[in-house]
């Protein structure tokens, strides 16, 4: 069976009214349907289809498509995201919101939508989400953008907890993080103000490797990981010369992370006590009526 890739965003365009092709992926004229163009010009199949992030029926209409047109999901990568980087008395509310909409709760109802894919192919599959390891640092000057990101952590953290539980070995979810800024959208503005930046960048390939190497790691390896994409290269791929990825020949990109991150387990980690579900106390609350 042909493998597919799904691109999907909110964003749509006609590829063929641009003058010239690809354009800048970094610009408002880089689509789903640029990126879908440029993956067939490279001998790829990819469909590009449109998606709300923040409206969870908009999030489910997308994999009931995927699932009448392609029968099957074998990697869900979440990277929706929005960005608001300030102390918590300048960021409004209405800013918060939107940012747990496309972060956590995008995230979650992706992952709902998800089930019955997986379920559907013997729960055997992958999830990556873009989303940071946990440490204290990271809440410091944007907590409300914190918030939902460490969220969406937490989620990952959760979720392969549960695969676990449930004894679907085939199943894990891993979340991935720059350890040095990438040349993207995210960053474009803050380099335009200062050139100089561009020497503490590298090129996105170093976050598509670092997936690749993960989607190729036993899932025992992967399930409930938090790290970064140089951690992951260097601790599994064994990479040690990162300067290909650099956006600057010759220099010497700032790494944004801590170099050790904490270890969340405690003692008894997996003593859960009297385990409790709620759609058992409420599907006997039910019975009682």
């Amino acid at each position: 069976m042909e493998n597919k890739v799904v691109v999907a965003a909110k964003t749509t365009s006609d590829p063929e009214t641009l003058d010239s092709f690809p354009p800048d992926p970094n610009s408002s004229q880089s689509t789903i349907n640029t990126v879908a163009k440029e993956i067939h010009l490279l001998g790829g199949s990819a469909i590009a289809m449109e998606v709300n992030t923040r409206s969870s029926e908009s999030v489910d209409k997308l994999f009931t498509r995927v699932s009448t047109e392609l029968g099957r999901l074998d990697v869900l990568v979440y990277n929706s995201g929005a960005i608001w980087w300030s102390s918590v008395a300048k960021t409004p509310v209405k800013r918060f919101k939107l940012m747990q909409e496309v972060n956590i709760e995008g995230l979650y109802s992706s992952i709902q939508a998800s089930f019955p894919l997986f379920e559907k192919s013997g729960w055997k599959g992958r999830v990556i989400v873009v989303c940071p390891p946990i440490y204290s640092r990271f809440f410091r000057g944007k907590t409300a953008y914190a918030v939902g990101k460490v969220g969406m952590s937490v989620l990952v953290k959760g979720l392969s907890m549960d695969w676990i539980r449930e004894a679907k070995t085939n199943m894990a979810i891993t979340g991935i993080w720059p350890a040095v800024a990438i040349e993207s959208a995210a960053t474009q503005d803050a380099v335009a103000a200062d050139m100089d930046r561009r020497g503490d960048l590298r090129k996105p390939t170093i976050f598509s490797d670092a997936i690749l190497a993960m989607l190729g790691s036993a899932t025992a390896k992967v399930n409930g990981l938090l790290t970064t994409d140089e951690d992951f290269l260097r601790d599994v791929g064994g990479v040690t010369d990162f300067s290909k990825y650099n956006l600057v020949p010759g220099t010497t990109p700032r790494r944004i992370m801590p170099n050790d991150f904490p270890d969340l387990t405690v003692e008894g980690q997996d003593d859960e006590g009297v385990r409790t579900d709620s759609t058992v106390l409420r599907a006997k609350r039910q019975a009682k009526l």
